[in-house]
């Protein structure tokens, strides 16, 4: 009988290393594709396993595999619930990055590169992409009027690899996009040269281009 209950520990052991092994390689900057999961789905599910467990433990009087399941099970569950709603989307790219292209990212600034892999991975605590910098460069007079980041695409303009942000702004005029150009520029720089223009109705697009010599 004693056996019997003690059976399930060796492969909650391996569970939760395994878990710890996957929520670190979720932290390492290396893992760039892993950062795209969505970690609040994540202990979703490691939790609501655990919990299960729990409850499986609880009707065959496995006390100790009770107690660890609901333990950590409820705790992960519900840190889980709280990072889904606290959770912004990956922004999507609008059309595919040939290999030319990625070959050229080695021309890209520090800036270009921290941006792309900020705004194309899961983020939590935060409204929206890019939010504190659109306030910064004077483009978002409240929550309700800032433009939103609605994709990005990389491309080859002049022979230097260029990141095009893609917003959708209804409420700030392209004229005063144009107007906050030099300062996009300086802010993201130094190394890049900005250009604005419209994609479409209510569209910015803002190009990001590496200097090269």
């Amino acid at each position: 009988m004693g056996h019997t209950a003690s059976a399930p520990v060796p492969i909650l052991i391996i569970f939760f290393g395994t878990f710890r092994l996957l929520i670190y390689a979720l932290c390492q900057p290396k893992f760039e594709t892993m950062r795209k999961i969505p970690l609040g789905t994540v202990l979703l599910v490691v939790g609501g396993i655990l919990t299960a467990l729990g409850f499986y433990a609880y009707a065959n009087e496995n006390a100790t595999l009770n107690l660890v399941g609901f333990f950590y099970g409820v705790p992960i569950l519900l840190g889980g619930l709280a990072l889904r709603a606290a959770e912004l989307e990956p922004v999507p790219y609008t059309q595919p990055t040939s290999e030319a292209v990625v070959a050229l990212r080695d021309q890209a600034t520090q800036t270009q590169t921290q941006v792309r892999k900020d705004v194309t991975r899961y983020r939590y605590g935060q409204e929206a992409h890019l939010d504190e910098t659109l306030e910064r460069l004077g483009l978002s007079p409240n929550d309700t009027q800032r433009p939103v980041l609605s994709g990005l695409h990389e491309e080859q303009r002049d022979g230097a690899y260029t990141l095009v942000l893609e917003f959708d702004s209804p409420y700030i005029e392209f004229e005063k996009w144009e107007e906050k150009q030099p300062k996009i520029e300086a802010f993201f720089g130094p190394g890049i040269k900005a250009e604005v223009s419209q994609s479409g109705e209510k569209k910015v697009a803002v190009a990001m281009k590496a200097m090269i010599a």
